[in-house]
C-alpha cells in the first residue's frame, strides 16, 4: 500500500515528464476505438444489401489492419516508457541507497503504469467514442445513409477489444520494466546525469563520400519511379524499396558527419547568437539516432503518401460521378463466338436476348432506349494506327498489349448513345474519323499518333485524323473515365469493309420511377443476365461500388496515417525530451557564461525545429516521387484530386505533427529552466 501511495505521489510530481507519453496513449486509444467501431454506427444499418457486404468487407480489412496497429502502439509505448525509466534513474538510485529492493522499485512502476494506464484508457475511451460520433456524420455522407435516425452509440465490444489491446500491451510494458530495473547498478543509476553516449566522430572524407552515395542511389530511385529509366515490374518495386531505405540511412549516417562541417564553414553564421552550441547538439542527436531518424522519415513517407493517395484515391472514385451515369443502366454484350456463347447466341442483340430469357424489355425499360453495336477488323490493332509514332511509343510503353484490336463504331450510331447520355455530338466528313478516349494515361499515347496525323485504313480507303487530340465521349457507363479508345468512322465506311460485330450496347431508363422499382427491375435483370453473356451496370450498383471502394480506402488511409504521424512524432518527442533531460547542466553553463532566457528559448526552439524538420523534409522529398509512381501504377488519378489530397494531408501532419513540436518545446523548455 505505502508503495502504491508513493507511486500516486510519482505520478503528481512527474506529471509534466508523462505529457507526451499520456497524449500519445490517449490518442492511441481514441483513433483504435474509433475505427473499431464503425460497425456499431447505426446508420450502417439504413444501407443497402450491397452497400452492407462492401461495408462489411471494409471492416474485416480493418479488423486486419488493427493487428499491425496494435503492434506499431505496443513497440511505441515500450520506447516512450523507457525514456521515462532513464528520466528517473537517478531517482531509482536513492531508493536503493534508502534500502529499497529492485522488486520493490519494479513495484512502484508496476502502480504508476496501471494508474496512467487506466486513466489514459479512460480518457481515451470517452473521446474515442465522442468522436465516433463524428466518424457517423462522415460515414453516412460516404455512403449516402438517413441520418434522421440518428442516435448515440456506444460500442461495448469495441471497448472491449480496444482494452484488451491495450492491456497486453501494457503487460509487455511492465515485464520490460522488470527486466530493465533488475539489471540497473547502483552506481550507473546515481551517476546517470553525469554520463554522456559516446560519439565519435566521423572522417569528414568518408561522410562526403557516402552522402554522394546516398544521393546517387535516391537519385537512381527517384528517376526509377518516375519511368525515366525504364518500366518498373514488381520485383525492380521490391529493389527500390531497398534501395531507398538504404538510401536514407546513409543520407543520415553522412550528414551526422558533415552538418557540422557545413555550417563551421559559414563563420559569420557559425558563431552568431547560440548557432555553434545548438548545431554541436544537432550534430551530437544526429550522430547517436541514425537508425531512429531513418525509422522515423520512413513513418513520416509512409504517412504523406498513404494520405495523399488514399484522399486521392477517394477523389477520383467519386469525381464525375454523375456525369458519367446518366441513365439507369447500360448493358453489354460480346457478338463473337466463343467463351460460351454459340454462334447462334453471339448473333443476338441485347434486346433479343433478354427477351429471349423471359424479360420484357418495353414492358420494364422506358421508351426511348438505345441499342448499337460496335465493330473490329483484325488487322487494325492498336500497333497498326500509331502510325509514324509506332517505334517511340511502343518503346516508351513496353508494357501495353499492342496487339489488342481498335473498336469502331458508326458516327449515326455513336451519335444516337451520345445524345441520350448529354454526351457531346461529332460531325466528320467522308473521308475523316476520330478517336474517343478517357483515359488519362493513355491519352498522351494516343494523341501523339493523332498529331502525327496517323492514316486509318478502313476497306480500302484512307482516312485521316478529324482532331489532333482525343476526344470525350463513351459508349457503357463507368464510375470514371476509363475509356482506352474507339474509332468513330463515317457510316459509309463500314459498308465494304468487312468489319465484323464486336459488341452490342443498350443504354435504358427504367420504367419504375421510385428507388424500390428501380431495385426490383435491376434484381430481375441481375436474374436473366448472371449467368449469360450479357454485363448490366447500373447507376445504383456504379454509385454503391465507387462510394464502398472510396470508403474502403479512405477509412484505412485515415487509420494508418494517423498511426504513423503519431508513432514518429512521439519518438522524436520523446528523444528531444530525454535529451533536453540530460543537458540540462549544459544549459546552466551558457546562463553562467551570460546567455539569457530569451536566447536560450530561441537557440531551444532552432535545435528542436531543425530535428523535427530534417526527417519530415526528406520524407517529403520521398513521398513527391513515391506519390506519382503510385498514381502511374493505380491510373486513377486526376489532378484536382491530387491538389485537395495534397492540402488535406498538409493540414493533417500540421496539426498533429505540429502540435508535438509544440508539446516539445514547451516540455524540453520546462525541463532546462528546473536548473535555475
Amino acid at each position: 500500500m505505502m508503495l502504491f501511495k508513493l507511486s500516486l505521489r510519482n505520478l503528481k510530481k512527474s506529471f509534466q515528464d508523462y505529457t507526451v507519453y499520456f497524449l500519445t496513449l490517449v490518442l492511441g486509444v481514441a483513433v483504435f476505438y474509433v475505427f473499431n467501431a464503425l460497425d456499431s454506427q447505426n446508420v450502417m444499418q439504413a444501407v443497402s444489401a450491397s452497400t452492407r457486404e462492401i461495408i462489411q468487407l471494409m471492416l474485416a480489412m480493418l479488423a486486419g489492419v488493427s493487428v499491425f496497429v496494435s503492434i506499431n502502439l505496443g513497440f511505441l509505448i515500450v520506447y516512450a516508457n523507457n525514456f521515462l525509466i532513464r528520466r528517473r534513474k537517478k531517482e531509482f538510485g536513492v531508493y536503493m541507497t534508502l534500502g529499497m529492493s529492485r522488486g520493490g522499485i519494479s513495484r512502484i512502476l508496476f502502480g504508476e503504469t496501471v494508474v496512467i494506464g487506466l486513466i489514459s484508457l479512460g480518457i481515451g475511451l470517452v473521446a474515442g467514442v465522442f468522436a465516433s460520433q463524428l466518424m457517423s456524420v462522415l460515414v453516412a455522407r460516404m455512403f449516402e445513409a438517413d441520418m434522421t435516425s440518428y442516435t448515440f452509440v456506444f460500442s461495448g465490444k469495441a471497448a472491449v477489444k480496444t482494452v484488451i489491446y491495450f492491456g497486453i500491451m501494457y503487460v509487455l510494458v511492465i515485464l520490460f520494466n522488470a527486466v530493465t530495473v533488475s539489471r540497473y547498478k547502483l552506481l550507473d543509476l546515481l551517476t546517470a546525469e553525469r554520463k554522456n553516449e559516446k560519439v565519435r566522430m566521423k572522417n569528414p572524407i568518408l561522410a562526403g563520400a557516402v552522402f554522394l552515395v546516398s544521393l546517387g542511389l535516391l537519385a537512381y530511385c527517384y528517376l526509377s519511379v518516375l519511368g525515366v529509366l525504364g518500366t518498373v515490374d514488381r520485383n525492380q518495386t521490391l529493389l527500390l524499396i531497398g534501395l531507398g531505405s538504404l538510401a536514407t540511412f546513409l543520407f543520415f549516417w553522412s550528414l551526422s558527419g558533415l552538418l557540422l562541417r557545413m555550417v563551421q564553414g559559414r563563420k559569420r553564421f557559425y558563431l552568431k547568437d547560440l548557432n555553434l552550441f545548438v548545431f554541436r547538439q544537432m550534430n551530437s542527436r544526429i550522430n547517436t539516432m541514425v537508425s531512429t531518424m531513418t525509422v522515423i522519415c520512413l513513418m513520416l513517407f509512409l504517412t504523406i503518401g498513404v494520405l495523399s493517395c488514399g484522399v486521392s484515391m477517394n477523389q477520383s472514385l467519386t469525381a464525375e460521378l454523375e456525369e458519367l451515369t446518366p441513365r439507369d443502366v447500360c448493358m453489354t454484350k460480346s457478338m463473337e463466338a466463343g467463351e460460351g456463347q454459340t454462334p447462334e447466341d453471339a448473333e443476338k442483340s441485347i434486346g433479343e436476348y433478354l427477351e429471349d430469357a423471359g424479360f420484357m424489355v418495353s414492358g420494364e425499360l422506358a421508351d426511348g432506349y438505345v441499342e448499337i453495336t460496335s465493330y473490329v477488323l483484325p488487322e487494325l490493332t492498336w500497333e497498326s494506327t500509331l502510325g509514324d509514332s509506332r517505334e517511340q511509343v511502343m518503346e516508351q510503353f513496353p508494357q501495353l498489349d499492342w496487339s489488342h484490336r481498335e473498336e469502331l463504331v458508326p458516327l449515326s450510331a455513336y451519335n444516337r448513345i451520345a445524345e441520350f447520355y448529354g454526351a457531346p455530338v461529332y460531325e466528320l466528313a467522308e473521308d475523316e474519323y476520330l478517336l474517343l478516349c478517357t483515359f488519362d494515361s493513355v491519352k498522351p499515347i494516343r494523341d501523339m499518333s493523332l498529331k502525327a496525323e496517323a492514316a486509318l485504313a478502313v476497306g480500302g480507303k484512307q482516312y485521316r485524323p478529324r482532331y489532333r487530340e482525343c476526344q470525350e465521349g463513351y459508349l457503357s457507363m463507368s464510375s470514371s473515365r476509363t475509356v482506352l479508345g474507339i474509332f468513330v468512322l463515317p457510316d459509309s465506311a463500314f459498308e465494304e469493309s468487312g468489319a465484323l460485330p464486336y459488341c452490342n450496347y443498350l443504354a435504358a431508363d427504367y420504367r419504375g420511377k421510385t428507388e424500390a422499382e428501380k431495385l426490383a427491375v435491376e434484381e430481375r435483370i441481375d436474374q436473366v443476365t448472371e449467368h449469360g453473356s450479357v454485363y448490366a451496370v447500373s447507376k445504383i450498383s456504379l454509385r454503391e461500388s465507387s462510394v464502398g471502394i472510396a470508403a474502403i480506402v479512405t477509412f484505412i488511409a485515415l487509420y494508418l496515417g494517423i498511426i504513423f504521424l503519431i508513432s514518429s512524432a512521439a519518438m522524436l518527442a520523446l528523444k528531444e525530451l530525454s535529451d533536453s533531460s540530460d543537458n540540462r547542466s549544459r544549459y546552466g553553463i551558457l546562463r553562467e557564461l551570460g546567455a539569457d532566457t530569451e536566447m536560450i528559448r530561441k537557440a531551444l526552439f532552432r535545435q528542436i525545429g531543425i530535428f523535427f524538420f530534417l526527417p519530415l523534409s526528406l520524407a517529403f522529398v520521398h513521398s513527391l516521387f513515391g506519390v506519382q509512381f503510385v498514381n502511374r501504377m493505380l491510373l486513377v488519378m486526376q489532378q484536382e484530386s491530387q491538389e485537395k489530397s495534397i492540402l488535406f494531408t498538409a493540414l493533417f501532419i500540421l496539426l498533429i505533427y505540429g502540435g508535438y513540436f509544440l508539446a516539445t518545446y514547451l516540455g524540453s523548455r520546462r525541463i532546462i529552466e528546473e536548473a535555475d
